[in-house]
């Protein structure tokens, strides 16, 4: 008898520890997080409360504002490598979360390629693990503008904040209840979901932009595509019927509800008719708004408005209380933001217009008043005739900075331009426009802001500092 109970302790201890093993091989796959960002540190604190063992692998040395929170998951078990990528740290990864800089033809991911490690983007990671629907809005120009008042407009009767490439990363928000999530999505997230399927997705618009990032045009609008086809199909689409690529794409989108803004021809769209928005579903017509009574101005914004109409009227909101959030919204900033006006003088701040494209929708906002436009920055070397274009129409005087300078000199005057003033830093190009005495003082550089600035962000907020100094 003794001998029997000796035999059954040592063969349920055996099974135990193999029981143990299974479960914790089940609960502790390994997963690795590409990039130490804020959706790279958000994607690993979620992994690591999912039971995942986390490893995080940094290419450069961490920014300071990420040291502390670097630590911080250290001392809860997650592995972190920094200046480079190491065959030994990824090998056994389960999947990779990448972050959005990085590239498909970077270093770690032919690493990852070799080795068969599947490689998502964050948001498809969020997307796995929550139960909430997505509204996802994607687009070259205007989307952060359109993920804000979508979110803004359905915060009158749901739970629905923004989230994505506006920078709030997805998984920081998915242990929450809310009714939906608004999502601004790149193409360099969108390239990396494979199962991520909306329950609307919006395309704002499409013009070259991240060529290089995505090796050739094709590539970045397909990337943007997936989210509207074969599985990852939403169940409603919403295109810009003024933008003709999207107009010839909206016929692929067969498996989903095609709702088309800024046109009034089909049976599902949204269109401006005598100073009035109207919304059409299944060709039932609804007045929703007045376009004196929108916070937001130039006609770019007004197709913001239509999308944000749109997705508000498919989640099943009331025109009245659709006007009332428009009415009551604001732009985020360095997106055509009105800063102030000094002595008749308006400033505005538009330097997340960083290509010709985003700058255009900004000049043809002002009509038959004297604009000052401070333009340049480190050059894209995009195609800049439709820009000159609309300077032409619309541009009393050109105030140059930065390294583009000499390029968009030689092709504003090329096109006809004259009126162009040379300047060495932003505060003196804003003290030029000022002794101008235009109606209104413009910055939208057309370029990106690495040659002066930080980021779009520090370039703007330079801009607004010195001219609320004034």
């Amino acid at each position: 008898m003794y001998f029997f109970h000796v035999s059954c302790f040592v063969v349920l201890f055996v099974i135990g520890i193999h029981l143990n093993l299974i479960v914790g091989a089940e609960m502790s796959e390994k997963v690795l997080i590409l990039g130490l960002s804020k959706s790279g540190i958000s994607a690993a604190e979620f992994a690591l409360n999912k039971g995942y063992d986390v490893f995080v692998t940094e290419g450069k040395e961490p920014k300071l504002d990420y040291i502390d929170k670097m630590n911080e998951l250290k001392s809860k078990g997650v592995k972190i490598e920094i200046n480079g990528h190491s065959e030994k740290f990824i090998e056994g990864a389960v999947f990779a979360i990448t972050s959005p800089g990085i590239p498909p033809k970077s270093e770690i991911f032919k690493m990852l390629n070799k080795k068969n490690i599947p490689i998502i983007s964050e948001v498809e990671f969020a997307y796995k693990n929550t139960n909430v629907p997505f509204i996802a809005i994607t687009g070259t120009n205007g989307k952060t503008t359109t993920t804000a008042l979508v979110s803004h407009i359905l915060s009158k009767n749901f739970k629905a904040p923004y989230c994505g490439n506006i920078g709030v990363p997805p998984t920081s928000l998915i242990s929450n209840k809310y009714d939906y999530l608004v999502c601004e999505i790149s193409s360099y997230q969108a390239q990396m979901t494979n199962s991520f399927k909306p329950y609307i997705s919006v395309w704002t618009n499409f013009t070259p932009d991240h060529i290089d990032w995505h090796g050739g045009l094709e590539n970045y609008f397909n990337a943007k595509a997936k989210i509207f086809l074969g599985k990852q199909a939403p169940k409603y689409a919403v295109l810009n019927a003024k933008d003709s690529r999207l107009l010839e794409f909206a016929q692929q989108c067969t498996d989903s509800k095609v709702f088309l803004f800024d046109t009034d021809r089909t049976s599902n769209c949204c269109y401006i008719r005598d100073n009035f928005i109207y919304y059409k579903n299944d060709g039932k017509e609804e007045k929703v708004i007045d376009l004196n009574d929108c916070s937001l101005v130039g006609h770019h914004n007004y197709q913001n408005i239509m999308c944000g109409i749109i997705c508000a009227k498919l989640c099943g909101m009331n025109t009245n209380d659709i006007r009332e959030k428009i009415i009551t919204f604001k732009a985020p900033e360095h997106r055509l933001e009105k800063v102030r006006e000094i002595n008749g003088i308006t400033f505005y701040n538009d330097s997340k217009a960083t290509n010709p494209e985003a700058s255009i929708v900004a000049i043809d906002s002002f009509n038959n008043v004297n604009v000052a436009l401070i333009l340049g920055g480190r050059d894209k070397n995009t195609d800049l005739t439709e820009m000159c274009k609309s300077i032409n129409k619309h541009i009393h005087t050109v105030l140059l900075i930065g390294e583009a300078t000499q390029r968009f000199e030689d092709n504003l005057k090329k096109n006809g331009f004259d009126n162009i003033i040379r300047e060495s830093t932003m505060e003196s190009a804003i003290d030029k426009a000022i002794s101008l005495k235009p109606d209104v003082v413009l910055l939208s550089p057309a370029c990106a802001s690495f040659d002066m600035f930080n980021s779009y962000e520090h370039r703007g907020d330079i801009f607004k500092q010195y001219v609320l100094s004034k």
